[in-house]
């Protein structure tokens, strides 16, 4: 058996699954696919990556970069999310350096921004390839 990450389900935790559940699908423009067995929400295309919403009472999220959307024309979809009132992460740090919100390495180029319950996402472009998703 092998397993495929793009069926793969990443589940985040949140604090308010009405204020998470309309940045997801007002801000990101997500399709809901419902609710699982136990009542959190499920976004995703059909045949594809999934992302469950999980509430928690901990207050605990990650440090670091909990999901990535792969898309094509960053540049582009960066005005668009922040036009629909994403805020996007600007970095300054040796190796680390965006410029109009778009880190640029030699393989990738990435912009990172919080959802309304701390998590950190990450849109980012692969280069010198075709995004397979788009946000």
């Amino acid at each position: 058996m092998q397993l495929a990450l793009n069926t793969a389900t990443t589940v985040l935790p949140v604090d308010d699954m009405s204020r998470a559940h309309a940045f997801y699908t007002e801000k990101l423009g997500l399709p809901h696919r419902g609710k699982t067995w136990d009542g959190n929400d499920l976004f995703g295309n059909d045949g594809g990556a999934m992302l469950q919403l999980l509430p928690i009472t901990d207050g605990m999220h990650s440090s670091h970069t909990a999901l990535s959307f792969e898309v094509r024309d960053i540049e582009r979809l960066v005005a668009e999310m922040e036009a629909r009132g994403v805020s996007f992460q600007d970095y300054d740090e040796p190796g680390l350096k965006t410029e109009n919100h778009i880190c640029t390495t030699e393989a990738e180029k990435c912009a990172w921004f919080m959802d309304t319950e701390n998590n950190i996402l990450c849109i980012h472009e692969t280069l010198g390839q075709q995004a397979e998703y788009q946000l």
